[in-house]
């Protein structure tokens, strides 16, 4: 049985999956200090996710993901990991990461320090660290940017090719047959780094996640905070090469914390109507498929109708409409599960049945689970 779990960190992201083999592959990462004092709502990420380690006996995930630079996916996250370019970021009770995994984007970030967060910068170092040292990282993307960089210090292209995957291909490393997963790269294009303006959002990591147990093939949509153009394009290059089948989900982790701006440049009064090709997107669900919104509470009064920040009210109405047309399972918010008091992680099984949620949890799942101090409501 492999897991995909969703934690409930408010406006932010962190997803992990837990294969069979014991394998662990991390989504993002947001802490709230605050969590700290267990008053809060969103979960202690720090000590979940350490806990979970210890239980499965593992000082280290063997993949660490960061879609893009956005605070909100890399909160408090150097306090966290050990970090291979500096002294200062290791040492005891440090996680490792075995490899971790960014766009090129994260590499090529030119904007002044000033406009950048210091986590980031800091993120920036590591992953250049890696890349220039040739290993423990895969960057995906290769723009004529990242060719330009390498050559500055004094390697080539061809000589770090192997850690570097582009969109439509299948990410090294993991296999169907020995790991029961694949990673099939959606995005970013080469043309989102060197033609985009925003090196973030729109040259975020996209993923088609296949799993396979016996018989059971699972395919879940991982997609970082895209907008509909960039979506628009990820569909009509999937559809071109003939891939449609990677656009399929089983689950689809939404973009952007249940934006409208993932569906339409519209927000629409009560619901939004998405764009042609995001349309087509939407109806690829399949039959008892989930919608994941990483995102808080998602009201549906005047004033969650009238906001500006995520989640819209407007956009769930979307998806929900559509996960009906395709016979869909539920629409799952993280801070609403089981409930917006004590919301808990948001685990799917996925075994030879198909996926369930909740119920029966791996060995570590349930030791930690049962060791963990109930928090308060704040």
């Amino acid at each position: 049985m492999h897991q995909l779990i969703f934690y409930p960190v408010g406006n932010g992201d962190t997803s992990q999956i837990i294969l069979e083999n014991g394998k662990r592959i991390l989504f993002d990462f947001r802490h709230i200090k605050k969590t700290e004092n267990d008053e809060e709502l969103e979960i202690n990420l720090k000590n979940r996710l350490k806990n979970e380690l210890k239980k499965a006996n593992k000082k280290s995930f063997d993949v660490v993901a960061f879609t893009h630079n956005d605070k909100d996916h890399i909160a408090n996250s150097i306090e966290f990991f050990e970090l291979r370019h500096a002294d200062k970021y290791q040492g005891e009770g440090r996680i490792k990461i075995d490899e971790l995994w960014v766009p090129a984007a994260m590499i090529l970030e030119t904007a002044s320090n000033d406009e950048l967060s210091d986590e980031f910068i800091i993120w920036r170092q590591e992953a250049r660290y890696r890349l220039l040292k040739g290993k423990g990282i895969r960057v995906f993307s290769k723009p004529e940017k990242l060719n330009d960089w390498l050559e500055e210090n004094d390697f080539t292209l061809d000589s770090r090719r192997h850690l570097i995957t582009d969109a439509g291909a299948i990410v090294p490393g993991f296999t169907l047959d020995n790991d029961g997963i694949e990673f099939f790269c959606h995005s970013p294009f080469i043309k989102h780094v060197d033609e985009g303006e925003n090196l973030c959002n729109e040259a975020a990591l996209v993923f088609n996640v296949r799993f396979k147990v016996g018989n059971s093939t699972i395919d879940y949509l991982a997609v970082g905070d895209s907008y509909w153009e960039v979506l628009e394009d990820i569909i009509r290059a999937t559809n071109y090469h003939k891939n449609t089948d990677r656009l399929a989900w089983d689950i689809y982790n939404i973009p952007h914390h249940c934006s409208y701006l993932a569906l339409s440049d519209d927000k629409g009064k009560t619901e939004t109507s998405p764009k042609l090709l995001i349309e087509e997107l939407l109806l690829k669900g399949k039959r008892n498929a989930y919608i994941v919104s990483s995102s808080n509470p998602i009201d549906d009064t005047e004033i969650g109708r009238n906001q500006t920040q995520p989640p819209h009210i407007q956009a769930k109405k979307c998806y929900e409409s559509y996960l009906k047309k395709v016979s869909g399972a539920k629409f799952l918010v993280t801070m609403e599960e089981p409930s917006t008091e004590k919301p808990e992680p948001l685990i799917f099984n996925i075994d030879s049945n198909g996926i369930t949620r909740g119920g029966k949890l791996n060995a570590s799942a349930v030791a930690t689970i049962i060791s963990s101090p109930a928090r308060r409501a704040g």
